[in-house]
């Protein structure tokens, strides 16, 4: 049975924070107002029961309540996930705002679809849709976080997010995730109370002052007019912009591939024959799939552009702190010729260009900032391909209490074409690739993924 008629809404609950919760109004900084319309990111976890004995029963009785009780006492930390992102228009910019009775939606479902297939390595995109928790979203005000934790019987479970870019970026809400975790796995019963003598490691306590991040030239202004005057003048709206239709949707394919560390090493080594550069394992990654994707694709036109982001949290000058809550990243944009990378040299072309932009970045973080919002929207309009995820995020180490995950899925890249990265499921300094591509496409690009590394 398709995974698209087979589940089964069993309960869907609006989690608040505990209660005595206050108010709390959270700023926007031009880091999160460059995102503000950019289409949510979404990631699923797969995870397998830990012993045949995990039954349905157990699942309602006991990981749905530990997961839910879990959610509110996370929530007290993180009381800005539980409001709205709004634009009045007394604002001069859009900021989060949280009142007493605002909630996260948390479904719980139950799906009939192969568990197997779904958290293997190649799966037709369509079929892990439902999975996927909503943002509730208007052109007044914007949901920041959906859950959904979705149940497989006698196999495993499935646990979807859905976050708006503006409020966090990937760092922020997998710190989020962890926490979650952290706390549900430390549940020993269900009480209606916080947990005794529990305290969060340092790692996990968000830091949510926004004064940290200075704007001298007026960076924010620049972002905030560049929306204000785009699809009309005074437009305040917080529709988020449309990426991929559903009839694409219908022949794409998601696939799941690997470097593994020998592999990467062999790059390093190429690369540091072919050109004097430093070189790290994001740059052969990115330059490597980038130049696979253009052999795949061909396109036409005579550049290709490449958007990455730089977390900026250690490079802005003062450093803020690695757990700032919220969006810290800018993206960094690599433009490179087709024909070169459609060449035999097309991985060192592409490495050559992202190794470029690497190194101007440590001679001013902010220096192109203002201009961030028109390269973004302009690269939007050519042939654009883009990374999402980072390895640093470490998600296959979010263990709730059950194991950790059979396998993570950013399943926010199957409508914006980007490519994910995470570290290898095996722990083993290898990197996990995931794409969305047509079939003749991704049946294209596994075997020249695995030919070019060969021909190195």
């Amino acid at each position: 049975m398709s995974s698209s008629t087979s589940l089964k809404v069993h309960h869907v609950y609006s989690v608040a924070p505990p209660d005595g919760t206050t108010a709390t109004t959270l700023p926007l900084t031009f880091f999160d107002i460059l995102w503000l319309r950019f289409p949510p990111v979404e990631r699923l976890f797969f995870y397998e029961f830990p012993n045949p004995k995990t039954t349905t029963t157990s699942f309602f009785d006991v990981i749905v309540p530990n997961l839910k009780h879990s959610l509110q006492l996370t929530l007290q930390h993180f009381v800005p996930l539980a409001g709205n992102i709004t634009w009045p228009l007394e604002s001069s910019k859009p900021f989060i705002n949280y009142v007493p009775g605002d909630t996260v939606s948390f479904t719980v479902a139950e799906s009939e679809a192969d568990f197997n297939r779904l958290s293997s390595n190649l799966c037709e995109v369509v079929d892990r849709e439902n999975l996927i928790p909503r943002l509730n979203i208007s052109h007044e005000q914007a949901s920041i976080l959906a859950l959904q934790v979705t149940l497989f019987p006698n196999l495993g479970f499935c646990i979807g997010i859905t976050t708006h870019h503006a409020a966090v970026d990937g760092k922020s809400s997998t710190m989020f995730l962890k926490t979650w975790a952290y706390i549900c796995s430390k549940l020993g019963s269900l009480t209606e109370s916080p947990l005794p003598g529990l305290s969060l490691r340092e790692d996990l306590i968000p830091f949510f002052d926004r004064s940290v991040v200075s704007d001298p030239i007026g960076i924010t202004e620049t972002y905030v007019d560049s929306w204000l005057n785009n699809e009309g003048p005074n437009n305040r709206g917080l529709k988020v912009w449309d990426t991929i239709n559903n009839e694409e949707k219908k022949e794409q394919v998601k696939g799941l591939f690997e470097l593994t560390p020998s592999y990467i090493q062999k790059l390093k080594q190429y690369a540091q024959s072919q050109v004097n550069v430093k070189v790290s394992t994001f740059s052969v990654t990115c330059a490597y799939l980038l130049a696979c994707l253009v052999k795949v694709e061909k396109p036409k036109a005579d550049k290709v552009a490449f958007i990455f982001t730089v977390d900026s949290r250690s490079r802005l000058d003062p450093p803020i702190l690695p757990t700032y809550f919220g969006n810290c990243v800018l993206p960094q944009l690599v433009i490179a010729e087709t024909n070169k990378l459609l060449g035999n040299d097309g991985f060192i072309n592409a490495l050559e260009r992202v190794v470029d932009v690497l190194s101007k970045i440590d001679n001013g973080m902010l220096n192109e900032a203002k201009n961030w919002m028109t390269k973004v929207q302009s690269a939007l309009e050519g042939r654009l391909f883009s990374t999402a995820g980072s390895p640093r995020f470490e998600v296959y180490g979010i263990d709730f209490g059950w194991g950790r995950p059979k396998k993570v899925d950013v399943s926010s890249i199957d409508k914006t074409g980007a490519f994910s990265l995470s570290e290898s499921k095996k722990n083993d300094g290898g990197v996990e690739i995931g794409l969305a591509l047509n079939k003749g496409d991704m049946e294209a690009f596994a075997a020249v993924f695995d030919q070019e590394i060969e021909t190195l």
